[in-house]
């Protein structure tokens, strides 16, 4: 499964290191993340739990970009 996510990052170097950090997460297969538009792309594992991978990926860009956001809703 495929979704995108609103974010918002300052820079276009945040938003790489945003999206290096969600690809380690476990259960996520894929992820980009673009800038220009403040979008970030996941695609899950099949038996991936998406609400709980997402929680994980957010810590995980938060450590590496504290004042970046996903917005979750």
């Amino acid at each position: 499964m495929k979704k995108t996510y609103k974010i918002e990052v300052d820079c276009a170097n945040c938003a790489l290191k945003m999206e290096e950090a969600a690809k380690k997460v476990e259960g996520v297969l894929e992820a980009t993340v673009s800038f220009m538009t403040q979008k970030m792309k996941v695609e899950f594992t099949e038996a991936a739990d998406e609400k709980a991978v997402m929680q994980s990926v957010l810590k995980a860009c938060k450590k590496v970009e504290s004042d970046c956001e996903i917005f979750l809703d």
